[in-house]
């Protein structure tokens, strides 16, 4: 891919060509003002309004080619970074605040293991052999006695492509590595099955989507954890174009940050201001502005929106009026 002599004079900046972290950069990058047109089976997208070229790759290799040069900038997993082992040669930007999801050793449930070191010189079978052998190699270092280590024993890692959280049903493997967030695919399959099968199925099982207790679907649980991994901005080293690069990245944490707060407007008397501040006192400090009436003020200020129900309830105990609420599209914070 040699598109650095192609585009000359534009920034390339990857992003994942499908699947949700797909979506969540769409969105991304729409709130951040950054315009473009992707045509049908086109992987490359010019930007309208900035000198940037879209490159659509698959999640895994973006890290690879941010590493190498090939592309400027990109959005990918913390955990993709870590397999392609091109740490030394990115800088990490920015948490993106979605894509979130632990990568975790899982057992059969029926299996009895409980402890990571009851897998020591077993088989485990992973998309992402490169952490799983670092991961236990250090497991193997700490539980092998000196004989097993004289004799070269050690945990058995395989790599496969896909369907991970089926080698052990199948009795390929005593163990497997695997990204949490990944079985809800099995979750929603079942479910449509299920459905299909009887319309008025108990699905209560959904409620527990968001506890962990997904892989018991498909007769997993976890043991222990290998990394937490979310979204993340990287950049090359040596990017083509290192100012827009941070106009690029201080749109995008405008953008993160709007999804955080909210403006919250009010008035309230002078009497009351300094207890309505203490509420409100915004990141840096709340906006105070003189009404007609000179016993009263409008006051401004950012409140996060997990807190801003609460703080419009004691706002109003404490007699405030007039409390208006703004969604934040983009800031500069």
């Amino acid at each position: 891919m040699d598109l650095i002599h192609q585009l000359p004079d534009r920034l390339l900046f990857a992003i994942p060509k499908k699947g949700r972290l797909h979506e969540h950069c769409v969105s991304l990058l729409r709130g951040a003002d950054i315009n473009f047109h992707r045509y049908n089976r086109l992987d490359i997208a010019l930007v309208k309004n900035l000198p940037i070229a879209l490159v659509f790759l698959p999640a895994p290799d973006i890290a690879k080619f941010v590493g190498e040069g090939n592309v400027d900038l990109g959005i990918t997993g913390q955990d993709m970074v870590e397999e392609c082992q091109v740490t030394d040669k990115i800088d990490k930007i920015l948490e993106l605040g979605f894509g979130c999801c632990k990568l975790q050793v899982q057992v059969p449930i029926k299996s009895g293991i409980n402890q990571i070191e009851e897998l020591v010189g077993k088989k485990i079978v992973t998309s992402f052999d490169v952490l799983a052998s670092k991961y236990f190699a250090e497991i193997d270092q700490k539980y092998l006695n000196d004989e097993d280590k004289a004799e070269g024993k050690k945990t058995k890692i395989e790599y496969v492509s896909g369907s991970v959280e089926a080698a052990c049903a199948l009795g390929l493997a005593d163990g497997i590595i695997d990204l949490v967030g990944e079985l809800l695919k099995i979750i929603l399959k079942k479910l449509i099955r299920s459905l299909a099968q009887n319309p008025f199925a108990n699905t209560n099982f959904f409620t527990s989507l968001e506890t962990g207790e997904t892989m018991k679907v498909a007769g997993l649980k976890a043991i222990s954890t290998v990394l937490e991994t979310q979204a993340i901005l990287i950049r090359n080293k040596n990017p083509s174009n290192p100012s827009l690069v941070s106009k690029i990245t201080s749109r995008i944490k405008g953008v993160i940050a709007a999804k955080k707060y909210v403006l919250l407007n009010y008035n309230v008397l002078r009497d009351d201001l300094k207890e309505a501040t203490k509420l409100t006192p915004g990141r840096q400090a709340p906006t105070i502005s003189p009404l007609e009436n000179s016993n009263w003020v409008e006051v401004q200020s950012m409140v996060g929106k997990d807190d801003v129900a609460e703080v419009m309830d004691k706002l109003e105990e404490i007699g405030a009026r007039d409390i208006m609420l703004f969604k934040i599209d983009n800031c500069r914070v």
